[in-house]
């Protein structure tokens, strides 16, 4: 069957579909598929999938369920795919921040480094990271997540729990720059497997819940770093030694677990694990029909169709994006250097014994648990993006304030208090990475758009490593007042943003409504126009 024989049964099947369902009125007196729609969820009626793609055999578009089925697949969903992705990204967590408990247990003193050799030893950690973002994207679009995530686990586990063996600092720089080249491309690679399983709107919340396994690492990893420091002395090594090796141990056993654990797609969940399919047909009906009348364009492209550079061309010119990238890159460097000289900042206000220092880091862990699902559920709720990252954003700059001005010695309960809620600010940053998914057409472009994004933040935080510097201890005035700065140029980006997309939107508004019904009807038929321009058709409309 042709593709636009493919069309015009579908576009037959799902008006017949709304009509069995009885709603077949959309609230002004006309029937829903009869009269052309806007929006990236209203367009399932005129994009059938692609011949190729691996969920066609259960693509149905007269397809009809109940709202507790739905329910009960995606509770299926977070229950074996969700979580899994949240133990991956605990190792990913455990392994990229030990290093800030290891400080805790002298190993600056020990490798006879100093602060600003720190710095430059996350700077490297970064590039390899941002040098990793863009190849990994390209290998997981061409050999498939199921393969490629776990090896880079796999990889990275490996040279951390090697890192036990480096003795000064160019054994520092080369691990660190070994971790950042394994780990780089794991997060955007992670959260784009994860848009095969849930829809858009469920998208954020699910991106919540991943992120807050960063926080819930940060709490585990305090806790077995207050107990493993205390190892020190045991076969001749320092308690890092031992953090390292047994932490990297840890992460490789999961690594191997999820190469027989993963699944290719959502219609093919079969592993060495699971001998028998996750969804009844039934159910991957559900998942599959459900997927693509919220974001057809998935349909349009194979889990492992690789991507190409016209698609990065294609993502980097996309003026729409521009606004949200920015964001990335510097709306989240106001507390970056505080969370990451957390355990410095607790050594530097008297705190001196490491069960201490890395028992006060779990507070802010878990203050951030709280307000990022808080804001992550609340931006779900009510379809909101920008102003709930403008709530995140805006969190931060009173207490900095605040910092600035509190009197210099003494006041060490204070100043710990104040460190604690910047560390567990509203964190954002599901709802950004969210809101670029939805705002992109293209799930190819999206891929690259994800690790764009991923590493102009991972820019912003090279950028925040290097703020506090150590002329300033023990109190970073200059670095806080730096970073007021740099939260007030944000909170004017997200504003900016939203004017920006609002302005689109219009224009493609008034442009539609000069449209006849024909005419609309004739551009929305329009495959091939509309696979090569994606989100700059008509019908398509920005979310902010």
């Amino acid at each position: 069957m042709g593709k636009l024989d493919d069309i015009e049964n579908h576009a037959k099947a799902s008006l017949a579909a709304t009509l069995d369902r009885g709603d077949s009125h959309d609230g002004k007196g006309s029937l829903k598929g009869a009269e052309p729609h806007v929006g990236r969820s209203e367009l399932s009626n005129v994009i059938p999938p692609d011949d190729g793609y691996e969920g066609k055999h259960r693509w149905d578009p007269s397809a009809t369920w109940t709202t507790e089925e739905e329910k009960a697949v995606i509770r299926k969903t977070d229950i074996w795919l969700l979580s899994w992705l949240c133990v991956m990204f605990f190792g990913l967590q455990l392994d990229r921040g030990n290093l800030a408990n290891a400080l805790a247990d002298k190993f600056l003193d020990d490798l006879n480094l100093s602060r600003d050799d720190l710095n430059n030893g996350n700077t490297i950690q970064l590039v390899a990271f941002l040098t990793a973002e863009f190849p990994v994207q390209f290998l997981t679009k061409r050999y498939g997540f199921r393969y490629v995530l776990p090896a880079m686990m796999f990889a990275w586990g490996t040279v951390s729990w090697a890192q036990a063996w480096i003795h000064d600092r160019t054994g520092f720089y080369v691990t660190r720059a070994l971790i950042g080249a394994c780990e780089g491309g794991f997060i955007p690679g992670a959260i784009l497997y994860a848009t095969y399983f849930y829809t858009s709107s469920e998208l954020s919340t699910r991106l919540a819940v991943f992120w807050s396994t960063l926080n819930v690492a940060r709490v585990i990893s305090a806790l077995l770093a207050a107990g493993i420091l205390k190892m020190r002395g045991i076969g001749g090594h320092p308690g890092w030694f031992w953090l390292f090796l047994l932490e990297g141990l840890l992460t490789v056993l999961l690594a191997f677990i999820s190469f027989i654990y993963l699944p290719a797609s959502p219609t093919n969940t079969k592993s060495i694990l699971f001998r028998n399919p996750w969804y009844t047909e039934r159910q991957e009906v559900i998942m599959v029909n459900r997927i693509l009348r919220d974001d057809p364009a998935k349909g349009l492209t194979l889990i492992n169709e690789p991507a190409t550079w016209q698609d990065v061309k294609a993502t980097w010119t996309d003026k729409s994006l521009w606004g949200l990238f920015f964001i990335g890159l510097i709306a989240y460097i106001p507390a970056t250097p505080v969370q990451g000289y957390l355990t410095l900042t607790l050594r530097d206000l008297g705190f001196t014994d490491s069960f201490d220092i890395n028992m006060l880091t779990i507070p802010s862990a878990a203050l951030q648990i709280i307000t990022m699902l808080i804001l992550a559920r609340s931006s779900k709720y009510f379809n909101e993006r920008t102003f709930h990252c403008f709530i995140g954003e805006f969190w931060v700059m009173p207490l900095l304030i605040a910092l600035i001005t509190l009197p210099d010695g003494g006041r060490e309960w204070g100043r710990y208090s104040l460190v604690t809620l910047i560390s567990g600010y509203p964190y954002f940053h599901p709802i950004v990475t969210s809101w670029i998914s939805e705002n992109t057409f293209d799930v190819k472009k999206r891929a690259i758009a994800a690790a764009t994004y991923n590493v102009i933040v991972q820019v912003g935080s090279l950028i925040g490593s290097q703020i506090y510097r150590d002329y300033q201890k023990p109190y970073y005035k200059i670095g806080n007042t730096t970073l007021v700065s740099i939260s007030a140029l944000a909170l004017i980006t997200f504003v900016t943003q939203r004017f920006v997309l609002v302005r689109l939107n219009k224009k493609k508004e008034d442009q539609w409504d000069k449209m006849s019904r024909d005419e609309r009807l004739a551009y929305q038929n329009d495959v091939a126009a509309r696979e090569l321009d994606g989100n700059k058709r008509l019908d398509f409309r920005f979310v902010y």
